[in-house]
């Protein structure tokens, strides 16, 4: 099903440009010829804020939306901030979809999460599996969230014809991550022990978990090209799954991780670490049917990552 033609003279909304997702989406749109990016920090924008998004829309008048912004973390912060990702996540979204609505947004593009689907859901997961059964405890008030954004763009759908997509990535990662070991997401934590023993000498680093569970893992410049490719070629409320198809289990991408660094210490496992759900691989059939399928390999991004990763450590 054919979407709204996204060409250079369109004003495109990317909220959230400075995160993981986001930055890779501007980077994405400057590659392809667009200049007409309006972006806004959060030091002069609080999505959060109803008023001061209002103000905004109303006055920039965005054709394209893209919704990036988010409060994310890891396993940690997800246990510790439950209420941070609840609220901020609902406020930002409520916000900007229905604001998006009200000036009059031709198309926009809502980016939820893989955690959405059930702890125990069938593999690969289809879309059909949400909502049919419980949440990973873990991240469920980040999950609850996306869900209820998922919701809220098909009920403007429904109700107003409005062309509101939501795509579910899988787990992301590339230039621009979060690297801090207390709030990462997995695999930017273990290049960052495996960097940091490299350089110390150290004889093992320590890695959460049994290193059993299973993930899949696509590098964040697939998934903006994955976007572009669904803003102009999708237009149903449906939700879509984005991911690689392929998965790895954490003991294997820790292995990955050490090699692309260099970094030839032990690997040790502290099971008292919560190991998340066991296994968590998208079906992406119907992105796959559509025409799309991403483009760098596991070992490719990491190596681009660690690339970029270090650049941002170097002096000066």
């Amino acid at each position: 099903m054919r979407g709204c033609v996204i060409d250079e003279p369109k004003k495109v909304f990317v909220a959230g440009h400075r995160g993981l997702v986001g930055s890779a989406l501007v980077h994405k749109l400057n590659e392809k010829g667009f200049t007409n990016l309006v972006m806004r920090a959060r030091s002069e924008l609080d999505l959060r804020d109803a008023a001061d998004v209002d103000a905004f829309m109303a006055e920039e008048r965005p054709e394209i939306v893209m919704l990036a912004a988010a409060t994310v973390g890891g396993i940690k912060a997800n246990n510790d901030f439950p209420v941070e990702f609840l609220l901020d996540n609902l406020q930002i979204q409520n916000n900007v979809i229905r604001a998006s609505h009200e000036s009059g947004v031709d198309k926009l593009l809502f980016l939820g999460s893989s955690c959405i689907y059930p702890k125990f859901a069938t593999q690969p997961i289809p879309e059909s599996a949400l909502l049919t059964g419980a949440l990973e405890p873990t991240n469920e008030a980040y999950a609850i969230a996306k869900i209820t954004g998922i919701k809220l763009c098909q009920a403007y759908a429904r109700q107003y014809g409005a062309k509101f997509i939501s795509a579910m990535p899988t787990n992301l990662y590339g230039p621009n991550d979060n690297f801090d070991l207390a709030s990462s997401h997995v695999l930017p934590a273990l290049l960052r022990k495996a960097h940091e023993a490299k350089c110390s000498g150290a004889e093992k680093i320590i890695v959460w978990g049994s290193g059993r569970v299973r993930r899949e893992f696509l590098h964040v410049d697939d998934l903006a090209e994955a976007c572009l490719y669904l803003v102009q070629n999708y237009d149903s409320p449906e939700i879509i799954n984005v991911g690689c198809g392929e998965d790895i289990s954490i003991r294997e991408l820790a292995e990955l991780i050490c090699d692309v660094v260099g970094y030839h210490g032990k690997l040790a496992w502290d099971a008292t670490k919560p190991d998340g759900t066991p296994r968590k691989l998208l079906d992406i059939s119907k992105l796959q049917q559509l025409g799309w399928k991403p483009r760098i390999s596991l070992r490719q991004g990491i190596a681009h990552t660690y690339e970029w990763f270090l650049a941002q450590s170097a002096p000066g």
